[in-house]
């Protein structure tokens, strides 16, 4: 049994410049990661939904990057404005957001 209700993992891989498969990291992950876990701590939900930052989840091809569980919904391109998005109808609603889903015909 997980500690957690939901674990967000958001990829924060760093490629060099000019690789061609590009990174997370120069996608903004970060800013979503940052803005994610201030909602997730403001909304009192720290001890239920845990925001990681994670290393290569090897699909930086459509980064940034985030896989939410149990549920096992990745999402694609997304950034700091969509992190309110995510939050409120993925986490609190447990609505996947369907314009940012990264489809299995997708992944490498």
């Amino acid at each position: 049994m997980s500690l957690y209700e939901k674990h967000v993992f958001v990829c924060e891989n760093q490629r060099p410049e000019g690789d061609p498969r590009g990174c997370c990291a120069s996608k903004g992950a970060s800013a979503f990661t940052s803005a994610l876990k201030q909602m997730v701590k403001d909304a009192g939900l720290s001890k239920k939904v845990r925001v990681n930052k994670s290393g290569c989840l090897d699909q930086c091809a459509f980064g940034a990057v985030v896989v939410v569980y149990p549920e096992g919904v990745w999402y694609r391109g997304v950034t700091a404005d969509d992190a309110k998005e995510v939050f409120e109808q993925h986490i609190l609603a447990g609505l996947p957001v369907e314009r940012l889903r990264l489809k299995r015909a997708e992944k490498n």
